[in-house]
């Protein structure tokens, strides 16, 4: 990535029915990842109506962490280590999937029965090489745990990492910032220096960084020992994210992340047999292993 903020064009909206669209702004094929993250979606904004919601059959993952975060709706985790969370806005689900876990996601049975919007950013985060194999772990942390930062015109929410003097209780595995911050119109806001690598994203609104102008749904990435602040062009909406380089390349391949592409392989190998375990609660359906 290059010291200047560069916007990324090529993120590909995916519709997967009932008006539910997802736009997946990393990976493309202009930058892979930014700090450990190597998958960022922007869910919705959806409305489902009575009966109808949100349902991610049981699928597994290894080698990452993934992060759900709301602005409006509902989702309810579960997964093979015996979790269950609803989730709703303001509130983190973390899921570390080291060696291996399976989970589900769905919509609350109190929110399908009287239907719902949901809005809201899913991203992977990678572990670093020496804790990819760790132990799978679920942390859900309310609204009250996480720092509030607050500046003229800025109301900002540190949801893990580190960022403006303050530490998220979110478990991570190396230094990364994950923020959803909001601006009032002219309100300017500096980018944290201390990691190397940074990205925005607006939600909501239009800001300038830089020469750049970044406007809602559209991402900009950038890298260096210092970094342009922010200014909202508008009353915006602004996820913030970003840390130290990865230490290597990562393989993608479905909902794997590994170093290797011998460990992608494995991982193939065991969801295909079956040796991943059930989520508890929701053991009846699952993703099959795609064909390609």
């Amino acid at each position: 990535m290059e010291a200047t903020p560069k916007l990324i064009a090529d993120a590909r909206v995916h519709d997967l029915g009932d008006g539910f669209m997802v736009r997946r702004m990393l990976p493309v094929l202009q930058v892979r990842h930014v700090g450990p993250f190597v998958f960022f979606d922007h869910i919705g904004p959806a409305r489902f109506s009575a009966g109808k919601g949100m349902d991610v059959r049981p699928h597994p993952h290894i080698g990452l962490a993934t992060v759900t975060w709301l602005f409006d709706g509902a989702i309810r985790h579960r997964d093979s280590l015996g979790s269950m969370a609803d989730i709703y806005p303001g509130e983190v689900n973390w899921m570390t999937a080291g060696r291996g876990i399976v989970h589900s996601e769905r919509t609350p049975p109190e929110e399908r029965q009287s239907g719902q919007k949901l809005h809201g950013i899913q991203v992977w985060v990678a572990l670093p090489q020496t804790d990819a194999e760790v132990e799978p772990e679920f942390h859900h942390h309310d609204r009250a745990a996480l720092p509030q930062i607050r500046q003229p015109g800025i109301e900002a929410v540190l949801i893990a990492g580190s960022a403006y003097g303050e530490h998220s209780p979110v478990k991570v595995f190396a230094p990364m910032f994950f923020l959803e911050a909001r601006l009032a119109a002219g309100a300017e806001l500096s980018l944290p220096q201390e990691h190397a690598e940074r990205g925005v994203h607006v939600v909501e609104g239009a800001v300038s960084w830089g020469a750049l102008d970044v406007g809602a749904t559209q991402m900009a990435v950038q890298a260096g020992p210092s970094a342009p602040p922010l200014r909202a062009r508008e009353a915006s909406r602004v996820m913030l994210f970003g840390g130290a380089p990865l230490d290597g390349e990562r393989h993608l391949w479905w909902n794997f992340v590994a170093s290797t592409r011998e460990r992608i392989e494995q991982a193939k190998a065991d969801w295909a047999a079956q040796r991943f375990g059930k989520v508890r609660g929701d053991e009846e359906e699952f993703i099959p292993l795609p064909e390609r």
